[in-house]
């Protein structure tokens, strides 16, 4: 496993993340974390280390600065500018297609919570190298316009007893103008607390990945 702490340039800001690419990796994985969270969400990195044993690269990325962290740890103002969550992810989009050993992979982008709305804004930007996206508990609402012209597969995955966030999905649903399905883990609420709650998601992603990375690339 090649594992290493990363700093990627996006629009003047420096943002840290931790990639992990195994050996003969047939795609890589970038997290996009939302509500407060980062890079270091054990949510997140639950389901990373899920992917990872089924042959996929992750990329966990700090969206903001750490000045910035702290900026919204007061005022929770950033964790909702989607637009610019969306751009420094298709910036760290950009770097991998650049960076030696991720370049010529396929990506999936994992959205958590607001994050999932910027990784759909990231996804109808680069519809050249996104190949599927995972929502986990996510807010596809917040990607506003960017919902009708995202054509790669989208997998939003809820928790049954998350109701609000459960019926913005299905609204949003209704927008995919591509594949896309909606999972309800049953019984789990918004952070997936729940006992085996987390692994349902680690496994429906993976399938969701499989498939689509299959389909594309026919490993």
């Amino acid at each position: 496993m090649n594992s290493r702490t990363v700093t990627l340039p996006a629009g003047g800001a420096d943002l840290t993340g931790d990639l992990a690419v195994p050996p003969d990796a047939r795609a890589v994985v970038l997290f996009a974390h939302g509500s407060g969270s980062s890079r270091h969400s054990p949510r997140n990195r639950q389901v990373a280390a899920g992917l990872r044993t089924a042959g996929l690269g992750t990329l966990l990325i700090d969206l903001l600065t750490e000045e910035e962290e702290h900026q919204d740890a007061v005022t929770a103002e950033l964790r909702f500018d989607i637009p610019l969550l969306g751009r420094r992810l298709v910036a760290a989009l950009d770097w991998l297609a650049r960076e030696p050993g991720t370049s010529d992979l396929p990506v999936v982008l994992f959205g958590a919570s607001t994050g999932a709305g910027a990784a759909l804004v990231a996804a109808a930007q680069r519809p050249d190298r996104v190949r599927a996206v995972v929502s986990r508990g996510g807010r596809p609402d917040l990607a506003g316009d960017a919902l009708d012209a995202v054509r790669a597969p989208v997998l939003l995955i809820v928790g049954g007893r998350d109701t609000y966030v459960l019926r913005l999905n299905e609204e949003a649903a209704r927008r995919l103008p591509g594949p896309h399905s909606l999972h309800v883990v049953p019984g789990a609420t918004h952070l997936f607390e729940e006992p085996g709650a987390l692994d349902q998601v680690t496994e429906a992603a993976r399938q969701w990945c499989d498939e689509r990375i299959r389909a594309a690339t026919g490993r």
